[in-house]
């Protein structure tokens, strides 16, 4: 059973939420959206559905990362994924702190594209992350080449600390603190209760 974990009014876009994801139910539309040509990022271009499913299943079943299927005005339009980056992704490769939280997205390939969505969607995903007070730090890791997600880092507040060598890409290891996003996008969304 999915639920809702979080909802947010964008100004100009509405309204977004993120729902807990369900691997087998969700694997078909991931599956289209993580094999489109724009999410090579992604690198599960040669993924079929049961590898999609099996992914998820395996997220699902880890103790330090999950994913969520973000809703745009009700209908399915992104992925989020959070994990521990001390535990995942950047175990050992840099300076780990308590209350750091990791964080992927990915917006759903669009017919007809809508000005502002993907950023709507990062201050969506960031403002969820940042309203547990636990939170200290958003930490991402992108592919160096992908120059579009750098850009909406930094519009959101994300400073770079540098490349850092993974096996499967060399990363540009991104942090965002709580003050630098709400700073950077003028909001208070994401301040713990």
């Amino acid at each position: 059973m999915t639920e809702v974990v979080y909802t947010r009014v964008d100004d100009r876009l509405g309204g977004f939420a993120l729902r807990t994801l369900d691997p087998d139910a969700d694997a078909v539309l991931l599956h289209r959206w993580v094999t489109h040509p724009r999410a090579r990022f992604w690198l599960m271009q040669d993924a079929d559905v049961a590898g999609v499913a099996a992914e998820y299943r395996r997220i699902a079943g880890h103790p330090h990362h999950d994913a969520f299927v973000g809703l745009w005005r009700g209908e399915p339009a992104f992925l989020a994924e959070r994990y521990d980056p001390a535990r995942v992704e950047l175990t050992g490769l840099y300076d780990a702190r308590p209350g750091d939280v990791g964080m992927h997205f990915l917006c759903a390939p669009a017919d007809i594209p809508v000005h502002g969505f993907s950023r709507a969607v990062i201050t969506t995903v960031l403002a969820w992350l940042f309203a547990d007070g636990a939170t200290r730090r958003v930490v991402v890791e992108p592919d160096v080449r992908n120059t579009a997600v750098h850009a909406l880092n930094a519009a959101v507040g994300f400073e770079v600390v540098g490349p850092v060598a993974k096996p499967e890409k060399t990363a540009l290891l991104s942090i965002c603190t709580r003050e630098r996003f709400h700073t950077a996008t003028g909001s208070t969304e994401g301040v713990p209760a």
